[in-house]
């Protein structure tokens, strides 16, 4: 961090392009040998050998993904860096460097731009990740951070979203639902501030559901216990867009159907908690919330027996053939098809589009 006795914020335009990436990228150390060149040349160098390579990149973008008014800046740079880092996971690999392009706007400091990078740094260390690259530039408005992960995994295996066959298990890691239970919570609390900006925001209690929602970790200790129980998935994806979003991607690249039990569902209590306060059923948090960046898999119905004692790993179902389609079997033995009804940023921008234009017109006819 900038050293400054009287805590002077100081201008980007300060330190210039040049002196500015140098500031922010000092200390950076390279820890996998197959990084050869990190930052400090026009591309990473990464030696591939005989792995396959993998390459995965996520947007986070001000007013989309993410509220200046309740996102600290350096949990907004390690949740950038995560999830990037589990989308390699999800492929049953291993996540290497990271590559982050930040467009910010004249609003932000130079302190500011440190907090970010002190969060994708933090991150890097806890995965093991170099931070080997990236760009920083000017917007007009807002904040943009714009992540490129690259990973590797052995040839046999790297698993995909089209390899589960019918008949197979389906497993998730953790609990679902939480990251929405902590932004309702902050959405709550920034309403309220809004209405009244001399009250203070009262998120005591809900540390576990505001740390997944704006800290979120990737599993990579799942993929590390698969592997210890000699479990193979057959396909796999990160749960980013809710339950059911996810689950229908792997259908529909399986060519398959699908079973998920309600009563299997993993609910943190915390989360059931609070879907109760906002009377929201507990479900509509697990399957539609996302953002929980846990791993939706499916194993042989061999690999029972090896997954079944493994603490934090839940079967809710199983792969049926396509035409029985995909649904969640109630409590009730009632049969609900899975709609995806997860996060998506064009759906709202939609949304508030057609809002802008009913309000316009509104306004015509007065």
């Amino acid at each position: 961090m900038l050293e400054d006795k009287n805590n002077k914020q100081h201008d980007i335009s300060e330190y210039g392009e040049f002196g500015l990436i140098d500031l922010l990228t000092k200390n950076i150390e390279v820890k996998n040998n197959s990084t050869l060149k990190g930052i400090g040349d026009d591309a990473a160098v990464i030696d591939n050998k005989d792995r396959l390579t993998l390459v995965s990149h996520d947007l986070l973008i001000e007013g989309i993904h993410f509220d200046m008014m309740y996102a600290p800046l350096k949990h907004l740079g390690y949740k950038a860096a995560v999830i990037n880092f589990s989308d390699i996971y999800a492929m049953n690999g291993k996540p290497e460097q990271l590559i982050m392009g930040i467009a910010v706007s004249s609003r932000f400091t130079v302190e500011a731009l440190q907090e970010i990078y002190e969060g994708i740094k933090l991150a890097c260390k806890n995965y093991d990740v170099d931070f080997a690259g990236g760009d920083t530039t000017s917007t007009n408005r807002g904040l943009v951070l714009s992540g490129t992960v690259v990973g590797w995994a052995e040839r046999n295996d790297v698993v995909y979203r089209s390899g589960a066959k019918e008949n197979e298990l389906i497993g998730v890691s953790g609990d679902l639902g939480a990251a929405y239970a902590g932004l309702l919570i902050l959405e709550r609390e920034k309403a309220e501030f809004q209405a009244n900006p001399n009250m203070q925001p009262d998120l005591s209690g809900n540390d576990y559901v505001l740390e997944r929602q704006l800290k979120p970790e990737a599993r990579k200790d799942v993929i590390r216990l698969l592997k210890e129980a000699k479990i193979k998935p057959t396909s796999m994806i990160d749960i980013s867009d809710g339950l059911a979003s996810e689950m229908i991607h792997l259908c529909k690249n399986s060519g398959l159907g699908a079973q998920v039990y309600e009563e299997k569902l993993p609910i943190d209590p915390a989360t059931v908690a609070i879907a109760n306060k906002f009377e929201i059923d507990e479900k509509t948090f697990a399957l539609n919330g996302g953002e929980d960046y846990e791993l939706l898999f499916t194993i042989t119905q061999q690999d029972y027996e090896k997954i079944k004692d493994i603490q934090g790993l839940t079967i809710i179902g199983h792969m049926t053939e396509e035409n029985a389609g995909i649904n969640m079997v109630a409590n009730s033995g009632q049969l609900i098809p899975l709609e995806a009804q997860g996060w998506d940023s064009f759906r709202k921008e939609k949304a508030e589009k057609n809002s802008r234009n009913e309000n316009q017109e509104g306004k015509s006819e007065e």
